[in-house]
C-alpha cells in the first residue's frame, strides 16, 4: 500500500502518537483504529466535518468503548475518516478524500465508517471501531472483506460517542480475522446476554431477490457449504408487504432524529456540506414531528414482527450487500440507486434493533462479498461464535 492509501484512510487531525493499552489483557498486542466520532482524551472530535471540528473542545476523557479496549490491552494507532454527520453510505468525504479499499481498488469502500473499515481491510490495524444507524459497519464490512457487526441496540455503552439518529445509533467494529473479532466483543458488549442454542437459520427469499443474481447465486452456495456447520435451513419471507414501508419509516425517523441532532449546528454555523449529505440534511430540516411520529408506527410494528420471527435460537441469513462496492466516479443518481437498495437490506437490523453480522463469503470480478446473519436481541456472541465455527470454509483461521 502507498503512503497516501495508508494516508487516506485517518483524518489531518489524527492522534500525535499511539496511545497505548493496558501492557495484559484479552487485546493485548492489538493495534486498534478509531473512527472520528469517539471521544479519546485530549483530541478533538470532527464528526467528518470541518466546521464541526472547529468548534470542538478536547475530550475530558475517553469514552466507555474507547477506554474499555484500552483496559484490554489494545493500541489505538488512529483516527479515521467518516462521511460527513454519518448521513452517507459511499465513505466520500468532500474534505478529507475517499479511503483507499485495499480489497477493490477504485472502488467505494462504503460509509460511513469508510476509513475504518479501509484500514482494516488493508492490515493497518488488527480491529477497528465504527458506528451503524442504516449500514455503517455491515456495508463497509462487505466491501472490504472483513468482519463486522451491529451489535443489539443498547448493547454497547455510547455516552461520548457522537448521536446521529439514537434511534437506530449503535457503536460497532470491524475486524479482519474472526478470533479477534470475537474477542472484541467479550470486552465491548454488556452484559444483557440472551444464549440459546442454534436450532433454525432462515434464509429470507425476498432479500435474497433484492441482490444482483451472481450475489444471490455466490451466497446460496457459500450457505450450502456451510451446512454441516449450521442448524436446519427454512425458506421464508422477513417483510409481509415488501421492504419499502420499513425503508420509508426508517428514513423518515432517521431525518427526524438527525436534525434534532444536528439542526441546530448546521442553521448557525452554515458547513459546507457535500452532494448528497447536503440533500438529505435539507430534508431532514423538513420532517415534521407529526411524521415522525406516524413513521414510528409502522417502525414498532415492524420490531415486533422481526422479533417474533427471529425469536432465540433462530437466525436470519441474507446478502450484506445487493452489489459489489460500485465504482468510486458512479454518477450521483447511481449512488442515489444504489443508497435506496441498500437501505431495503439493512433495514430489517435497523428498525429491530436486532444484531446483525457480516462476514467476507468470496469475490465476485475480484470484488468482495459479504453474508450476513441477523440473530435474536442479545444473540450478539451467538453470531461471533459462529464466525469463528464458519471461518473454515472460507479459508481463514479463527
Amino acid at each position: 500500500m502507498t503512503v497516501e492509501a495508508y494516508r487516506s484512510c485517518f483524518v489531518p487531525h489524527d492522534i500525535k502518537a499511539p496511545t497505548e493499552g493496558a501492557a495484559a489483557g484479552p487485546l493485548a498486542g492489538l493495534t486498534a483504529v478509531v473512527k472520528d466520532m469517539y471521544e479519546i482524551a485530549g483530541e478533538r472530535m470532527g464528526c467528518g466535518v470541518p466546521e464541526w471540528l472547529a468548534v470542538a473542545k478536547p475530550a475530558a476523557r475517553n469514552c466507555p468503548p474507547v477506554q474499555k479496549i484500552l483496559d484490554a490491552g489494545a493500541t489505538i494507532i488512529g483516527k479515521t475518516i467518516c462521511d460527513e454527520f454519518f448521513y452517507s453510505g459511499t465513505g466520500i468525504n468532500p474534505h478529507y478524500g475517499m479511503p483507499v479499499n485495499a480489497r477493490a481498488p477504485g472502488r467505494i469502500p462504503g460509509g460511513s465508517s469508510a476509513g475504518s473499515a479501509a484500514a482494516c481491510g488493508a492490515g493497518l490495524c488488527d480491529f477497528a471501531l465504527g458506528s451503524d444507524t442504516g449500514g455503517s459497519v455491515r456495508m463497509p464490512a462487505s466491501f472490504n472483506g472483513i468482519y463486522g457487526l451491529r451489535p443489539t441496540h443498547e448493547r454497547i455503552d455510547h455516552s461520548g460517542v457522537a448521536d446521529m439518529a439514537p434511534s437506530f445509533d449503535v457503536p460497532g467494529w470491524f475486524a479482519s480475522t474472526p478470533g479477534v473479532f470475537r474477542n472484541v466483543g467479550a470486552v465491548l458488549l454488556n452484559e444483557q446476554r440472551v444464549t440459546a442454542k442454534l436450532e433454525r437459520v432462515v434464509v429470507l427469499e425476498d432479500a435474497f431477490a433484492e441482490a444482483d443474481s451472481e450475489i444471490a447465486d455466490l451466497l446460496r452456495t457459500v450457505l450450502e457449504f456451510m451446512s454441516d456447520d449450521l442448524p436446519p435451513m427454512a425458506h421464508g419471507k422477513i417483510a409481509p408487504d415488501g421492504f419499502d414501508p420499513w425503508r420509508e419509516a426508517f428514513r423518515i425517523v432517521q431525518a427526524y432524529e438527525t436534525w434534532q441532532t444536528f439542526g441546530d449546528f448546521v442553521t448557525k454555523h452554515k458547513p459546507k456540506i457535500g452532494a448528497g449529505v447536503r440533500e438529505r440534511m435539507a430534508f431532514a430540516a423538513t420532517v415534521t414531528k407529526a411524521q415522525a411520529d406516524a413513521a414510528r408506527v409502522v417502525q414498532a410494528k415492524a420490531r415486533e414482527h422481526i422479533r417474533d420471527v427471529a425469536k432465540p435460537g433462530t437466525i436470519l441469513a441474507l446478502p450484506t450487500s445487493p452489489t459489489i462496492p460500485p465504482l468510486a466516479d458512479t454518477p450521483a443518481q447511481g449512488l442515489d440507486d444504489f443508497r435506496a437498495r441498500v437501505m431495503r437490506l439493512v433495514v430489517t437490523s435497523s428498525i429491530s434493533g436486532l444484531p446483525q453480522m457480516s462476514i467476507p463469503a468470496g469475490t465476485i470480478g475480484g470484488c468482495p462479498v459479504g453474508l450476513s446473519f441477523i440473530a435474536w436481541a442479545g444473540g450478539d456472541e451467538a453470531l461471533l461464535d459462529l464466525a469463528c465455527e464458519l471461518s473454515r470454509h472460507l479459508g481463514i483461521a479463527a
